[in-house]
């Protein structure tokens, strides 16, 4: 009896599209407040809060396209005839499409930023290239809402996407340089050859010339150089990209090794000769006390005997004060001790004069 009240309940005109919203908001419900529950209370059990901040994303989407669902189904069953459907359809197919776009910009964005974190100034992905890589992610999503949007009102993709090919063609010849530059600077930031605060020096970067300063900041385009000479150069990141670089505070420690060569006569003792020049380092500002000074004994030039005074310095943008300030107490203390700096010499032997004219007469 119960059962056949039941089906002819059901066979009333009004009846599915009641019992179809009734199921759309009951599924709506245990979605919001079940699932998406069941899955934040899972995804705080882990170490990290990625997957809470995407789960937390994702429920009002997953909310709502329950709903859409249910309402498309309802106008399926209520048939308010061809073209009023298939329009009704379009529009909840576009709220739909809005919907995940948001969701989509949303995600992307705290992906990023718990990459950026992990990657602690290594990598590709940084605190400051999220921006470049948030719009890069967000015009991938924004496309491909459009070309769902396209789908949902049965509009022809073909010719969009033939006239997006030429187009983008042309900007890429037309910007060719920046693009050389951008992907550079993409490279260089995911290679970390050197960072903000960096002294280095670049090799025939411009017009042949050896640029040596401190990094001052990376960008995407170029890198910005602030030279001893107080002067700030902005050097384009394709141009870096094809040049040596030396980078002078790289390594585990700030500390560089630097060197100063003096020759002697051969007339001076070695032994004495390394023991002057291990002095000269004594009480110089910058000179690193560990590890000590070392001297070597290099070669027998044609003129002198050439040593190579070599130490650590702990301030490598001051090395050549450093070097200047060795140089001068090498001077002077060669001279206390009677030590000659030679310079090149050249003995001329002539064999034969010539015969002077009244000789032969």
């Amino acid at each position: 009896m119960l059962l056949s009240r039941v089906d002819r309940w059901i066979d009333q005109p009004w009846a599915r599209p009641v019992l179809v919203a009734l199921i759309s908001s009951l599924a709506a419900f245990f979605v919001e407040k079940v699932v998406c529950r069941l899955l934040l209370a899972v995804a705080k059990k882990t170490t990290t809060d990625l997957d809470d901040r995407i789960v937390d994303a994702l429920r009002r989407p997953i909310f709502f396209s329950v709903i859409l669902f249910g309402l498309s189904w309802l106008v399926d069953e209520l048939r308010l005839g061809e073209r009023p459907t298939d329009l009704t359809l379009s529009v909840l197919e576009t709220f739909a499409v809005v919907i995940w776009a948001g969701a989509g910009f949303r995600v992307s964005h705290e992906v990023l930023t718990f990459l950026s974190l992990r990657a602690n100034g290594r990598g590709l992905i940084q605190h400051r290239t999220i921006p470049i890589f948030d719009m890069v992610v967000k015009a991938a999503v924004l496309g491909g809402a459009v070309y769902f949007f396209f789908l949902a009102w049965e509009i022809d993709v073909t010719a969009w996407l033939a006239s997006a090919g030429i187009v983008g063609i042309a900007v890429g010849f037309a910007a060719k340089d920046s693009l050389a530059n951008l992907f550079s600077g993409l490279f260089i930031i995911a290679d970390a050859p050197y960072r903000v605060g960096d002294f280095i020096v670049i090799d025939g970067s411009l017009n042949g010339r050896t640029l040596r300063g401190e990094v001052t900041r990376i960008g995407m385009r170029s890198t910005r150089l602030l030279t001893r000479d107080d002067l700030e150069i902005t050097i384009p990141n394709a141009v870096i990209g094809n040049s040596k670089i030396i980078n002078e505070t790289g390594g585990p420690t700030l500390r560089q090794r630097a060197r100063v060569r003096v020759g002697v006569s051969y007339a001076s003792d070695p032994e004495n000769v390394a023991e002057v020049l291990r002095s000269c380092t004594e009480g110089v500002e910058g000179v690193c006390e560990h590890p000590s000074p070392e001297i070597r004994f290099r070669d027998f030039s044609d003129s002198s005997l050439d040593f190579e005074l070599l130490f650590w310095t702990d301030r490598p943008k001051m090395r050549g004060l450093t070097e200047s300030r060795i140089n001068f107490n090498i001077h002077k203390a060669f001279k206390e001790a009677n030590i000659e700096i030679p310079f090149p010499q050249r003995d001329l032997w002539v064999r034969e004069l010539p015969a002077r004219p009244s000789d032969e007469n």
